[in-house]
């Protein structure tokens, strides 16, 4: 076994209410409890992600004190600076506000940080640099602004407000801004922390269309809120926020909206990356999302904000060929150096000593260091830290395995470093110069107290255990109605006892590194389609399977097909 299985456990109680209330399967219902939707009105509202249900915008910590101050700037005739990040969370949310601002009568200028000479977030360097270049009234710092205690406080000191809208922690003491519009500063409405900042932008985008309606305005009357929701799919996928409450209602018509846009950049952005109708998350995550973020990565974000703002045709291919042209880039790069990092690992890694990796090159870029990170991370399953050159000191990204809680393991080692942040999966750091060994040392004796040899074997969540009876098209394209999938809302995971092969294995693909074969139960047949099965590690005896059910559409004949996560040899 690749992966440690655990079983969720059955709730009959929960399950049976469900069943009798509402026209579902027991595998569904089960599904649905394991994903925390226990009701009839939960069941409702989750398979029915309707926009009409998104909840008040101003219920939002400090949403009223912001758009009275925008109210007031419109007002004056005030410059308005929207301050925004290089990833495509940032980007999209920048791009949704300078439409909707402009759109009705604000002077808004956007501005996005490179990561290479303003770093991440509100600082005083990069906005000296914006104030060189703009006269500034306001500042809505969007996607960012939450710690930037010093950077506000410059601001003031130069009697320019500052409005953050922004989803991450805020730190303590807090910045002083003008008003802070935070989901994290409250725990009344808990839907709302999951949102990201291009969820937030468009909270408020609905919460100035809401207050101009009723102030009898007729643009806010006109504006059509719906035509920016693809730019909500971008940001909420890419930013791998969880697709429950506000953001399953935002996402579920943003990917509608994606798949019919006529935003010139995204049509050529679509084109550019064979993305077809319907746009899917996988489409978002795998294909869009990346070559937005490419530019960020590699040079200047710009050419993706410019991409998303375009109205001409011509310009929008200009920039979506910019934009794959970074991406195949980043690409090379990013294998380049994940080889390297993977090749020097391995010829000193010791699996009884090494909890944490810890892999530094001068040499490295930057800018794909947190998906080396990831990739490192999946390779050795460890928390793992990849840097590169800061200037004399070292600069990274983490990732981290379940259980081993990277921002709490980080504030051990304070005193080696310069900084750090994130969250307990995923984090930034900034290693003092000639500290890198020590912090190597220090963070592994942190994680040798808390890492069990268990968790160095990826957890395998399962929703049920089924039989091959139950892997009928009706019954999976049920299971479909859970759509659309990712954080939060995984894909459904089945254990399917007891099998054997009922047909050879047929070897596929360039390499001949994927494989298809029949699987027989007492009770029935199925397709299984393996990706990436060596030879050595086909299924063998009676075994055990754990699948993912999905529908095979093959010149327009559907048929089920499961996804091969995992086998064992039979339990019995």
């Amino acid at each position: 076994m690749k992966y440690r299985w655990s079983l969720a456990p059955s709730q009959p109680l929960l399950t049976g209410q469900l069943i009798r209330e509402l026209p579902l399967s027991p595998l569904l219902a089960q599904c649905l409890v394991n994903r925390g939707v226990a009701n009839k009105a939960e069941v409702s509202e989750f398979l029915n992600p309707r926009l009409k249900l998104l909840a008040d915008p101003f219920l939002i910590p400090n949403m009223e004190a912001a758009i009275e101050r925008l109210w007031k700037a419109r007002s004056n005739n005030e410059r308005l600076l929207i301050y925004g990040d290089y990833d495509v969370d940032g980007i999209s949310s920048t791009a949704l506000l300078v439409e909707v601002l402009t759109g009705l009568g604000w002077k808004a200028q956007p501005y996005l940080p490179g990561r290479f000479d303003d770093g991440y977030g509100l600082s005083p360097v990069s906005l000296e640099k914006c104030l060189d270049q703009f006269d500034v009234d306001v500042v809505l710092a969007v996607d960012c602004g939450s710690t930037a205690v010093e950077a506000i406080d410059f601001l003031n000191e130069k009697k320019i407000d500052v409005l953050v809208l922004d989803h991450h922690q805020v730190s303590v003491p807090p910045p002083n801004p003008v008003a802070m519009v935070n989901p994290q500063l409250s725990d009344d409405y808990p839907n709302f922390q999951e949102l990201c900042s291009v969820g937030l932008a468009f909270k408020l985008a609905h919460a100035i269309v809401k207050r101009g309606r009723q102030e009898g305005l007729q643009n806010e009357r006109d504006l059509v809120l719906k035509q920016y929701l693809d730019l909500v799919a971008l940001g909420t996928v890419a930013d791998l926020v969880p697709l429950t409450g506000e953001n399953r209602k935002l996402l579920r018509a943003g990917l509608e909206q994606l798949s019919e846009t006529t935003r010139q950049g995204l049509v050529a952005l679509k084109k550019i990356a064979n993305v077809s109708q319907p746009v899917s998350v996988f489409n978002v995550g795998f294909h869009l999302g990346p070559r937005l973020n490419a530019a960020g990565r590699m040079e200047n974000p710009a050419a993706s904000l410019n991409l998303l703002l375009s109205n001409d045709s011509i310009e929008a291919e200009k920039n979506a060929n910019l934009l794959d042209g970074y991406n195949r880039e980043r690409q090379k790069i990013e294998r380049d150096i994940s080889t390297q990092a993977v090749n020097s690992i391995r010829k000193r890694f010791n699996p009884e000593k090494d909890f944490v990796i810890v892999e530094g090159n001068m040499e490295w870029h930057l800018g794909v260091i947190g998906i080396v990170a990831s990739r490192v991370m999946r390779e050795f399953y460890r928390p793992t830290f990849i840097l590169a050159s800061d200037g004399d000191g070292w600069k990274g990204s983490a990732r981290s395995i379940e259980g081993f809680d990277l921002a709490e393991a980080m504030r051990g080692c304070d005193d080696l470093l310069n900084d750090h942040g994130g969250h307990a999966m995923a984090a930034g750091v900034s290693v003092k110069p000639g500290r890198l060994d020590a912090f190597r040392e220090r963070i592994n004796e942190i994680a040798s107290k808390i890492i069990t040899p268990d968790m160095f074997q990826p957890p395998l969540k399962l929703d049920a255990e089924t039989d091959l009876s139950e892997m009928t098209l009706v019954r999976v394209e049920e299971m479909g109605q859970l759509e659309p999938l990712g954080q939060g809302n995984p894909e459904i995971q089945l254990l399917i006892p007891d099998l054997n092969l009922s047909s050879p294995v047929y070897r596929m693909g360039k390499d001949r590194q994927h494989a298809k074969f029949w699987v027989t139960d007492e009770r029935g047949s199925c397709e299984v389609i393996a990706w990436n099965l060596k030879p050595e590690d086909e299924p063998k005896d009676q075994f055990d399977l754990a699948v993912a059910p999905q529908v095979n559409d093959f010149n327009g004949h559907r048929s089920v097909q499961l996804k091969l996560i995992d086998w064992r040899p039979a339990q019995g």
